[in-house]
């Protein structure tokens, strides 16, 4: 085995968020040496540098000391409800931007560069399933930002083989009650008998954040330039359906209540999508059952 100072090196952004947590033992146990990215508030930890991405200063000399082999940039603001949307075009297009300026100018380049967009850029497409091809048609701010910031991304494709990963829905242990999945799964494992939810007549293409995270750590490993991947599993579940599932999980159904607080007006209505370039590229796509991970969500220790 490799020693450590042998070993190749990952600079990944958001090393402490939901997805981080994973991808970070994905690539761990690919042989890489992660070096993470977290934000200047963050605490100190050994192997963590820190800047907050908005700082161009602070993100150079952290890219510089990294000598990152491969980098994945997975730091954003991702709840499409924030509520500081200028906080969400500054994070999401400005703070990438000021990432690859980094790393195009450092003198250790990257063989592989993964940028985190999103399948809400697809918006309400007419298409089922919707591939890499499917016009954007963005209809919240987080998803301009994220459609904005891959065209920037763009402009650095003849120095930096980029790679921009579109993930559709994923969900496990460690996401946060702000968004649904963990929500609904948290309502039942405390035996509540009402929930409060917004439009129910959605539909997602849910994947496993364990499989998401396979997914980047095969990604990382094909250098590719400029290219768009859907990461999906490739199936649709209602949210009625989610619910059947933890119902069958739990034992018992749970009264369901709209509110109008929760009622979003530009929600997308069906949102599936098409794995087939990750599979070609890569060989894989996720494949974890919605209700297996269900399953794993509810019953994780508290």
């Amino acid at each position: 085995m490799a020693s450590r100072s042998e070993r190749p090196r990952a600079l990944l952004t958001g090393c402490h968020g939901f997805t981080g947590r994973y991808v970070t033992a994905e690539l761990e146990g690919a042989g890489y040496d992660v070096i993470g990215l977290a934000h200047d508030d963050d605490p100190p930890r050994t192997g963590v540098l820190r800047a907050n991405l908005l700082d161009r200063d602070a993100v150079r000399r952290a890219v510089v000391e990294a000598r990152a082999d491969v980098v994945v940039h997975l730091a954003a603001i991702a709840f499409v409800a924030h509520g500081d949307v200028d906080a969400i075009y500054r994070t999401n297009i400005v703070g990438t931007r000021n990432l690859l300026a980094a790393v195009a100018e450092a003198e250790h380049k990257p063989r592989s560069v993964v940028l985190a967009s999103s399948a809400n850029i697809y918006g309400n497409a007419e298409v089922e399933p919707i591939d890499e091809d499917t016009r954007p048609a963005p209809a919240n701010d987080y998803a301009v930002s994220k459609l904005a910031m891959e065209q920037m991304a763009r402009l650095w494709t003849d120095q930096l083989p980029i790679t921009l990963v579109r993930p559709f829905n994923y969900t496990g242990i460690g996401q946060s009650e702000s968004f649904l999945i963990p929500k609904i799964v948290a309502h039942f494992r405390r035996g509540e008998r009402v929930i409060e939810l917004g439009n129910t007549d959605v539909a997602r293409d849910f994947s496993d954040v364990r499989d998401v995270a396979r997914a980047y750590a095969a990604l990382v490993a094909k250098p590719l330039r400029g290219i768009a991947v859907n990461l999906c599993s490739g199936i649709g579940h209602s949210l009625d359906e989610v619910l059947a599932m933890m119902a069958r999980i739990a034992g018992y159904a749970i009264d369901v209540r709209v509110n109008p607080a929760f009622v979003r007006a530009n929600e997308v209505k069906r949102l599936v999508g098409s794995n087939a370039r990750l599979r070609a590229l890569t060989g894989f796509a996720p494949e974890i059952p919605l209700e297996e991970t269900l399953r794993w969500m509810y019953g994780a220790a508290e």
